[in-house]
């Protein structure tokens, strides 16, 4: 079992989207107000706090100037665990996307993280499911992971020197009229932003492709209800270098037809899968490339 890291407590640079004084949910949470007279109100960021890492060139490329501004990042790895559960593990933090009680790492126990986020309520939840839950109550946590900071609705936060930004999106085409909300969350880690789109089942406006802004790394899910079409659009108006595909279908076989349309979309052929992808910033390809993940987990 990977060692298990507390989250530390973290100030959100941002507030929720609807102005309220919600803040995230962890243990022990001591959050700093950002600005002066807030007098206990979290408040919107007018600016973007989004930094852009570049990574230092060799010295005889690079002078004095340079080498000062530059930053040393080590590269980030990404695992697919299935369903939406994502990980990405950087120098500084571990972070889990939509870890469900149900799935669980390739060994049969838990996974570890420092801090988690939850694009939707758990669909399919355990019969009899105990521990933590999220701050709306509708997800119960795994409980190795009953320690990490919680996220789980829009807003922009900090953990852990982690920049985390929680973008509102919705399960169906019709603003969750039908399907519910989802949250897009936009990841900075080790110099490269990764969007987990959750269970999104729509194109992004262009108000909300400017909050999601650049991303080097797409995770978008396949075979539910965004078609394969749709799956390549949103891609394009992303325009990540990476894109890691997520089937979330609940018939295998509905899975493998999904991929192949989306992959033909997205002209990629004979992709072979691997255990996890590892990138750095100067590792991104020049044109964006599908890549795809074996299951490591046990949903």
């Amino acid at each position: 079992m990977e060692p298990e890291a507390p989250a530390q407590s973290a100030p959100p640079v941002g507030g929720r989207e609807d102005g309220s004084e919600g803040s995230p949910a962890g243990p022990g949470d001591s959050l700093a107000r950002r600005g002066e007279g807030t007098t206990g109100r979290w408040v919107k960021n007018p600016t973007s706090t989004r930094r852009v890492l570049r990574p230092c060139l060799p010295e005889r490329y690079a002078g004095r100037a340079r080498r000062s501004a530059c930053a040393r990042i080590p590269g980030m790895e990404l695992t697919w665990y299935g369903r939406t559960c994502i990980r990405l593990r950087g120098k500084d933090a571990v972070v889990i996307a939509d870890p469900y009680q149900s799935v669980v790492g390739p060994t049969g126990r838990g996974i570890t993280a420092d801090i988690v986020t939850f694009s939707h309520p758990d669909d399919a939840p355990l019969s009899r499911p105990k521990g933590r839950t999220t701050r709306d109550g509708a997800t119960h946590l795994p409980t190795s992971l009953e320690d990490a900071f919680v996220l789980d609705g829009p807003g922009e936060y900090e953990v852990k020197h982690v920049l985390v930004n929680g973008v509102r999106t919705f399960r169906d085409d019709k603003r969750g009229a039908e399907h519910g909300r989802n949250v897009a969350f936009v990841v900075e880690l080790d110099g490269i932003h990764t969007v987990h789109l959750g269970e999104i089942a729509h194109l992004l406006t262009e108000e909300k492709i400017g909050e999601v802004g650049s991303v080097e790394v797409a995770c978008v899910p396949i075979g539910g209800r965004l078609s394969a079409t749709k799956a390549a659009e949103l891609v394009a108006q992303l325009d990540p270098r990476i894109v890691v595909p997520m089937p979330i279908c609940e018939v295998e076989r509905d899975c493998e037809e999904a991929m192949a349309r989306f992959l033909h979309e997205m002209g990629s052929t004979g992709a072979v899968p691997q255990q996890r992808l590892s990138v750095t910033p100067s590792s991104l390809p020049d044109e964006t490339t599908t890549v795809l993940l074996e299951q490591r987990g046990k949903p």
